[in-house]
């Protein structure tokens, strides 16, 4: 499935602001599911962009502006060709102590994925049984959040914290993503947080929720499959209509878009995120402030 992603953040300040120090993980990934062909990122004000990978190998863009501004505007425009995803081959529960050590990183606690509690007892999930088979048990705690929860874009807001969204009974995707993590790495089941897109509607005419923004699923380590993409906010497996953007322990490590800055006051902010069919051969154009259009032949 050849996609066209437009990311676009907009910040409005009811009076100058000056040294803003930002940080974007707005780059789709290049991988064995998916083929970044162009990216481009255009910044207002004209800044210098660097750029780096971090731990987990997410390139990370950064800029200051230093001079005062009233407003800063963000577009990321990507295409990205995606893949099918085989089915995982059934695993063992069993296999998983031998995962501990290697994998401890997304096995660990974080301040998103607190492990203080008994989340499959306060969520009315069934414990992993040491005799069951890792897919299915991985599938159904997927399909379970999907119809335990209720998407709801305004009842959570980015800081709120897992604790408070179970109570709550709704949120939005990074929500779901937090709540599998807990579960997942609870049963001992390695689990990390992916930040990326989903096309709204590619199956069918129904609409694939988390689709008017940044969107969040989980990967789980399975013996045997590799990192198994789940996707709990609509409770299906992660496929072609899935772009991966960014992998860490929690949202912490992947928001598209951090930055501080000093004045401007009260602020506005508004994102928009569209992923369409892109026709064959397309590829982002820099028009008017672009200051980054990459060409992907060399990491080939």
């Amino acid at each position: 499935m050849l996609l066209r992603i437009t990311h676009v953040t907009r910040y409005g300040y009811e009076e100058p602001a000056w040294d803003s120090f930002n940080q974007l993980c707005l780059r789709p990934n290049d991988d064995y599911r998916q083929t970044l062909h162009a990216f481009s990122l255009k910044v207002d004000p004209v800044v210098e962009l660097r750029s780096h990978r971090d731990a987990s190998g997410n390139l990370i863009h950064q800029f200051h502006v230093p001079q005062p501004h009233v407003g800063l505007s963000i577009s990321a425009t990507s295409t990205v060709e995606t893949y099918p995803v085989p089915e995982p081959v059934e695993v063992p529960a069993n296999v998983l102590p031998g995962l501990r050590h290697r994998l401890f990183e997304f096995l660990a606690p974080t301040v998103r994925v607190p492990l203080d509690r008994d989340w499959s007892r306060l969520l009315g999930t069934t414990p992993l049984d040491p005799g069951a088979g890792l897919v299915q048990y991985v599938f159904d705690l997927n399909r379970y959040l999907r119809d335990r929860f209720r998407y709801a874009p305004n009842a959570t807001q980015v800081d709120t914290s897992l604790p408070d969204f179970v109570a709550a009974g709704a949120g939005v995707c990074q929500d779901y993503a937090h709540a599998m993590l807990a579960l997942c790495r609870m049963a001992g089941i390695p689990a990390r947080y992916v930040s990326g897109y989903v096309h709204p509607h590619p199956y069918s005419r129904e609409t694939l929720l988390g689709s008017e923004g940044s969107h969040a699923w989980v990967e789980v380590f399975l013996p045997g499959n590799g990192w198994v993409g789940y996707d709990p906010t609509n409770g299906i497996p992660v496929g072609e209509a899935h772009v991966k953007m960014g992998i860490g322990r929690d949202y912490d490590d992947v928001p598209p878009v951090r930055g501080l800055r000093r004045g401007g006051g009260e602020g506005t902010l508004d994102v928009t995120v569209r992923v369409r069919h892109a026709p064959a051969g397309a590829a982002p154009r820099a028009v008017g402030v672009a200051v980054l259009d990459e060409s992907l032949a060399e990491e080939r």
